[in-house]
């Protein structure tokens, strides 16, 4: 033992006031070697694990006890059947906490629910499912009957006559399919080689992108899917931007000491435009005329310097 309570655990452990004439560890102890199962021991009941032999409706709530499900139930004897002991379990449903209460039948080896649930009924047809209906009870007293048999030889003949070819041609199928082991064999180590491989190139192309996960193979949905979405960022905005500045710059290059932006530029072609529209609109109108120059008298000296700027301009 690796150690003391292990040892009392597993009940090896003798104290020092034991003596060999007090019996076993349990009488000395005073409880029952099956501890907690054995404590209604004294009313012939017996704790143990039972599994639902079929599927089940409780009668609590109506919910479904698949079959195979385990309880806790209290086991006692109730009779007998000629020398065969009828059991009774008695257990509480666990959605519920219901009282379920199941018999054994040894006349006809099964289990018979008492109270506190009702056996679910599956039924299912035989050509749906493609399975053989097993005779009932009375049919298989009449097999027993050799008139009977007699009688029914005929009919069965016709069945077996009819249902051999497909039986034939399934166990050719099925030699066929099965015949060279070898071959199956082979097939399969390589359709499981070609998937190693493929699923080593996808990790290698998702560790290529930085991609802690492996990545399924490419689709023409999932392409598809991906070509319609359209992410929010400026990529859009920032291209038009360019296309606009394309569009509004002057076809003449510029000079290279030029250190403008395109912004002011585009600015003061803007205004120089403006200017030009205005003064052939003034010259459109009539506000003023460049032949009345050459018309006017003689200026002053004082004004001689403007009329001559003004002529330069």
């Amino acid at each position: 033992m690796s150690s003391l309570a292990a040892a009392r655990a597993d009940n090896f452990y003798y104290p020092p006031e034991w003596t060999p004439n007090q019996g076993s560890l349990n009488k000395f102890h005073g409880q029952h070697a099956l501890r907690e199962r054995a404590r209604k021991i004294d009313q012939g009941i017996l704790v143990i694990r039972f599994e639902m032999p079929f599927n089940i409706w409780c009668g609590g709530c109506n919910s479904m006890i698949a079959k195979g499900v385990r309880f806790n139930a209290e086991k006692k004897q109730v009779g007998n059947y000629y020398s065969t002991k009828i059991w009774s379990f008695s257990m509480k449903s666990a959605c519920c906490k219901h009282q379920i209460v199941i018999q054994t039948d040894p006349k006809n080896c099964e289990y018979v629910i008492i109270s506190g649930a009702q056996r679910k009924i599956e039924e299912f047809d035989v050509e749906d499912a493609e399975t053989l209906e097993l005779p009932a009870d009375e049919e298989k007293g009449k097999l027993s009957d050799p008139f009977y048999r007699l009688e029914h030889q005929e009919q069965d003949m016709q069945k077996k006559k009819q249902a051999e070819p497909v039986l034939v041609s399934l166990q050719r199928v099925s030699d066929a399919r099965h015949s060279d082991d070898y071959a199956l064999n082979k097939a399969l180590r390589a359709k499981l080689r070609s998937q190693k491989k493929r699923v080593a190139e996808e990790e290698a192309s998702s560790r290529k992108l930085g991609l802690g996960l492996r990545l399924l193979p490419k689709s023409e949905e999932d392409a598809a899917v991906a070509a319609n979405v359209r992410f929010s960022s400026k990529f859009e905005k920032n291209r038009k931007d360019k296309r606009a500045l394309i569009k509004a710059a002057s076809i003449f290059p510029e000079p290279s000491g030029s250190s403008m932006s395109n912004k002011k530029r585009l600015e003061l072609e803007a205004k120089r435009r403006k200017i030009c529209a205005g003064a052939a609109s003034n010259l459109l109108t009539g506000a003023f005329k460049p032949s009345s120059w050459s018309q006017s008298p003689m200026p002053s000296s004082r004004h001689r310097g403007t009329s001559v700027s003004a002529r330069r301009f």
